[in-house]
């Protein structure tokens, strides 16, 4: 699980003036974890003026474009909670799962967070959690499958 979601990339606790400032600073943790190149917190603002990465239950998913797959060095997961609520066109994102994946890692990462989502429970519990370790646990199945 250290390779997906690193401990130094869970950040909880945050404010966001709004769900850009959010989405930087998503970008922010990416490239602290040396996941990413310097380009793809660009591409993360990029991706969301095309479509929404909002997909409920209070949770945001910013990921880079496409093209921007050959930006990321290594598939890596940031988890932001920003307790007081970001506006997320018109709905309440606390939440941000920061997502660099290689290849098609992203359809897995992707699924396996609908898989944990779905719970409303669970959900809740990634929504206010106050410890790290926590949020690591609850989202310890979408390394599983990616890790080597």
């Amino acid at each position: 699980m250290a390779e997906v979601l690193p401990a130094e990339g869970i950040r909880l606790g945050l404010t966001a003036a709004d769900k850009w400032d959010a989405i930087r600073q998503c970008g922010a943790v990416l490239l602290e974890l040396d996941a990413v190149e310097a380009g793809y917190p660009e591409t993360m603002l990029e991706r969301e003026k095309s479509v929404s990465t909002f997909i409920g239950e209070g949770v945001a998913i910013p990921h880079g474009t496409d093209e921007s797959r050959a930006l990321v060095r290594n598939t890596t997961l940031g988890v932001l909670q920003f307790p007081g609520g970001v506006d997320w066109d018109g709905q309440t994102v606390t939440i941000c799962v920061a997502i660099a994946a290689k290849g098609n890692e992203h359809v897995q990462v992707l699924s396996a967070l609908a898989q944990i989502l779905m719970d409303p429970a669970q959900a809740e519990r990634l929504r206010t959690s106050s410890s790290p370790d926590e949020v690591r646990t609850l989202l310890e199945s979408i390394g599983k499958d990616l890790e080597t």
